[in-house]
């Protein structure tokens, strides 16, 4: 998606503010529109994106999941961007991929790609003993 977007961020569970928002990594930063700095941010790790209605999508967290961050995109284009770039941004995703990728590279090579950069047996271990 664009670097920004606009979003409406709830600050109470009926009030709706207007946003600019931006995506670094796994983190979701929002601004005043009037304002360089962010004035906060969302981690988005372990959280749940949903389309929600036209042009409208939510984050959940699974600590919290009776608290809703709604988003309203100027269009539905841009809203499923938004939405497919927020559920690919989590550690845990770029997690499963490294794993899946790893796994068929090795299968089409019979090689371990990983091995190249000197991750030990152990760290492979680890990666792959965590598969969902």
């Amino acid at each position: 998606p664009a670097p920004r977007a606009s979003a409406l961020l709830p600050a109470v569970p009926a009030v709706l503010k207007k946003r600019l928002v931006k995506l670094v990594v796994n983190f979701l930063f929002y601004f005043r529109t009037d304002e360089a700095e962010p004035i906060g941010a969302l981690l988005l790790e372990h959280c749940k994106i949903t389309k929600e209605e036209e042009n409208v999508f939510s984050i959940s967290f699974l600590e919290e999941p009776e608290r809703k961050y709604c988003f309203e995109c100027a269009t539905e284009e841009q809203c499923q961007e938004w939405v497919e770039a927020l559920k690919r941004a989590s550690y845990e995703f770029l997690r499963r991929s490294l794993i899946f990728y790893r796994n068929e590279i090795q299968k089409m090579t019979g090689k371990d790609p990983l091995e190249q950069y000197g991750i030990s047996e152990e760290a492979r271990f680890q990666l792959g003993a965590h598969r969902q």
